[in-house]
Order: C-alpha cells, then structure tokens, then sequence
C-alpha cells in the first residue's frame, strides 16, 4: 500500500519508518526546515521517499496527518483534492505552548480534520500512545490496545490492518 506522511517528527517518523519495513510505500512530506533530520529518517526507512505535501497525497492510496495542530489546516489545504482517500488523523489539537487543547469541548480535532479534507474518509488513530509504543508496541502482558473511529467502514478496516502491520515482526521485502 502507499502511505503518505505530512509530518516527519516523532510520529510520522515512526510510524512511516515501521510500515515500510512492513513492505509499504512510504512518502514524507514535512514543512522543511530540518533536512538533514529528513535525510537521516530515509536512510533508516528503506522503501520510503518524500515529497511535497501535494504530490504526497496524491500518489498515496492512506494519507497520515501527524503535524503539529497548527499547522493541519495548511496541510490539508496544500494536500489538494482528497475525495475518496482515507485520511488518518494522528493529531492532538494541542496549543503550540502544549499548556491546553486548542478546541475539545464543543468538537473535536477529528471533527475539524473532516472538514478540512472535504471528501476523505476520515479514521481517528494512533493519538492516544506516545511514539515510543508506536516504535515498540509489545508488552509481557500482550499488545497494545489502539483505538480507531471513522463514519466508513472499509477506511476503519483498512486503518486496522495498519495498525495491526505496527504490531507485527515480519519485515517484507522491498517491491
């Protein structure tokens, strides 16, 4: 599967590093700034590239959104058309001083990142652990547990199938 990143950080990094030592097609996008920091993630994620956030989105078959909150409303805008396409929102809609949530108690950061991306599929995930169980998400006890909600059922069952390749061991081969 492709799978774009907006978000290059502790999150996308992750995230996009395992799936595609899981055999998927990772592509970066980040807000730039730090390529030195974006060079070093290709070169440990073999299977992965990056780009812009508009050719991101739109050669990927799953787009992740794990920027910081401030910054998701501009990447979506510059994600394009996303009509069809299953958006995971990784985010938390924390304050750029992380003294608070941004918004929560009339709606919700999921409900905003449906808006924005006018015909995705929307699937809320992968917000609720720290990158560090996104890296490593085995215990003695067992996995895990994540969380995932969505309005369409083959989005939600696709993100599963996502999150359950993070918890797996196997390392495919690179198409």
């Amino acid at each position: 599967m492709k799978i774009g990143i907006t978000g290059s950080g502790n999150v996308g990094g992750t995230l996009g590093t395992r799936w595609a030592k899981t055999g998927h097609r990772v592509t970066f996008s980040t807000r730039g700034g730090r390529p030195e920091a974006l060079r070093q993630l290709l070169a440990g994620a073999r299977n992965a590239g990056a780009g812009s956030v508009t050719e991101t989105a739109r050669e990927s078959d799953v787009l992740l959104i794990a920027s910081p909150w401030p910054a998701i409303q501009q990447a979506l805008q510059s994600a394009g058309d996303l009509s069809g396409k299953i958006v995971i929102d990784a985010t938390n809609p924390l304050l750029p001083d992380l003294s608070g949530l941004a918004l929560g108690s009339t709606t919700s950061a999921g409900e905003m990142v449906a808006q924005w991306a006018r015909g995705a599929k929307v699937v809320k995930a992968l917000n609720t652990v720290g990158f560090n169980i996104m890296a490593d998400p085995k215990f003695a006890q067992g996995r895990v547990a994540m969380f995932y909600c969505g309005d369409d059922a083959q989005a939600k069952t696709t993100v599963a199938g996502l999150i359950a390749d993070l918890a797996s061991n196997r390392s495919m081969p690179v198409s």
